[in-house]
């Protein structure tokens, strides 16, 4: 190898795709100010959805009951969710989102609880749906309340205290730092994130720098050069590389940068606006999760051999191709097998372990999701690290040696 070629080679490289525009696009100008628009725009009109729904009372109805005025009236009496007539077709409604949920009383309701005599209440709901689940919530509350005091009145006319039913309350307190909230929050989007990014801004330059040379009738110029064939397939190896991370180090500055502004703005605005229905959780703090920012480092450090395996493999896969157009074809199915280990390190339950971690790309994802969250496992780092790395350098070997076939470079 001889380096000063390889730097000549990826210098003139580079200086070429920075001139293309459409490299331009795909490496600075979509990862830097598109994806972090659409992310703030997404997460801004989220939370108006839900700021929406939680303000609208949502409509139920009442289903039997008619003998028993004093809870309809209760519940006709509860400002927070709106009761329509009862209609033979409830479940239809429910389904078609025209009722958010209904609440069926069993007959003679107020004499059963006047005799003392148990009874069942059911609630029906669209499972899944957000504005069901509001109206769910919400009878919950209102029947626990009404049950709790129904008790405390059976008890008064008994002559008991309240507290003879309910000898001690429950109380739920985390335990957990805010970066391991955080992190078990949103710790899958991180990597996943990353990952993506890293295939994507790897597989324009892949394609162009040997497909599209094919294609131009410049691939041949190149390899009449007095440049040993290893110099020069590292000398484009280490330029797809570079897109790569730079479309990764770009995307992270400003996704931070938005995270950072949204942070703020949602402790301003969001927080206020949450006051009126938890008031102590928008005191404790913004309402954003925490990451650990010495774990998002160290998962751009994971991110790094990952991105020489897609490097590599875009290299040999395009090189394949005759044409730019052919090229899209072999790597277009590759987006399915970047995605899937990265969405499976996204569920839940799924932990890290010593199998797992020779997975590649799972394994990143996984371990990702600890250290954005604060947790540290050195040796299924080393593990990880060093497995990717060893399928880093199979990979390219592989786009080596496909550079040195003249029935590959060739092909038409």
């Amino acid at each position: 190898m001889n380096w000063t070629n390889i730097a000549t080679i990826y210098t003139k490289e580079l200086r070429d795709m920075l001139r293309d525009r459409r490299t331009l696009l795909s490496m600075i100008i979509i990862p830097t100010l598109v994806m972090p628009a659409i992310m703030a725009l997404v997460a801004f009109i989220s939370f108006k959805v839900v700021r929406e729904a939680r303000a609208t009372a949502p409509t139920v109805m009442v289903i039997g009951g008619d003998d028993s005025p004093a809870v309809r009236a209760a519940l006709g009496a509860n400002d927070k969710v709106k009761i329509v007539p009862a209609a033979p077709d409830w479940k239809r409604q429910i389904s078609d989102k025209k009722v958010r949920a209904a609440v069926e009383l069993p007959p003679g309701f107020d004499a059963v609880l006047a005799r003392g005599a148990p009874a069942a209440v059911k609630i029906y709901n669209y499972e899944g749906e957000m504005r069901s689940a509001f109206a769910v919530s919400e009878l919950r509350r209102f029947f626990n309340d009404y049950r709790d005091r129904e008790i405390a009145a059976r008890l008064d006319r008994r002559g008991l205290p309240p507290e003879l039913v309910k000898p001690f309350e429950l109380k739920t307190e985390n335990v957990a730092p805010p970066e391991k909230v955080g992190g078990n929050v949103i710790g899958g989007l991180i990597p996943y994130l990353f990952i993506l990014l890293a295939f994507t801004g790897a597989m324009y330059p892949a394609m162009d720098l040997t497909a599209g040379e094919k294609e131009r009738g410049t691939m041949e110029t190149i390899l009449c050069s007095p440049v040993a064939r290893i110099d020069l397939v590292l000398g484009k190896f280490l330029m797809v590389l570079t897109a790569s991370l730079g479309t990764v180090l770009f995307s992270l500055l400003s996704m931070t940068l938005t995270f950072l502004a949204g942070g703020s703005l949602f402790a301003k605005f969001g927080g206020a606006a949450a006051a009126g229905a938890a008031k102590t959780a928008a005191a404790a703090g913004p309402a954003l999760p925490a990451l650990d920012p010495l774990g998002l480092i160290a998962v751009l450090g994971m991110v790094i051999p990952v991105a020489v395996l897609f490097s590599a493999v875009l290299l040999a896969v395009s090189l394949f191709a005759k044409s730019f157009k052919e090229a899209q074809s072999y790597v277009s199915p590759l987006i399915i097998v970047i995605i899937l280990p990265a969405v499976v390190g996204m569920l839940p339950g799924v932990e890290l372990n010593a199998k797992l971690a020779l997975v590649p790309i799972l394994n990143v994802s996984l371990v990702s999701k600890e250290l954005v969250s604060g947790v540290w496992q050195w040796s299924y780092l080393a593990l990880i690290f060093g497995s990717t790395c060893l399928y880093a350098a199979a990979a390219l070997g592989l786009a080596v040696k496909m550079f040195q076939r003249e029935d590959v470079i060739f092909r038409s």
